[in-house]
């Protein structure tokens, strides 16, 4: 089963929001840093239900944090081979679609 498959089987609604923060982010970082950077950054509140998507420097590790039922999910991918394809967009904050997160999970570009 996919990382997207995974995804699609625990939420509740494919209809979400979801947000990539643009700059890379330092995988280091678990629950407690990406939520705030969920806040601070991307200006959201991290237990609204909505996807937030983080991707590292090398552009090879990605960490998707998401509240569901009372708690925190976190959500990790690392790349063996290739990077994870830049997303276009206009400041810190973008928006993507089911389809966006399929394919940059994916490797699509």
């Amino acid at each position: 089963m996919s990382f997207y498959d995974t995804l699609l089987m625990l939420l509740p609604s494919p209809d979400l929001r979801i947000w990539l923060y643009a700059k890379p982010v330092d995988m280091r970082k678990q629950f407690d840093g990406l939520i705030v950077l969920a806040k601070h950054q991307l200006h959201a509140s991290p237990m609204s239900g909505e996807l937030f998507v983080f991707i590292n420097r090398k552009q090879t590790m990605m960490k998707v944090l998401y509240f569901s039922r009372g708690g925190y999910c976190l959500w990790s991918k690392r790349l063996e081979l290739g990077r994870f394809h830049h997303v276009e967009g206009d400041g810190d904050k973008i928006n993507l679609t089911w389809t966006q997160l399929q394919c940059l999970i994916e490797g699509i570009n």
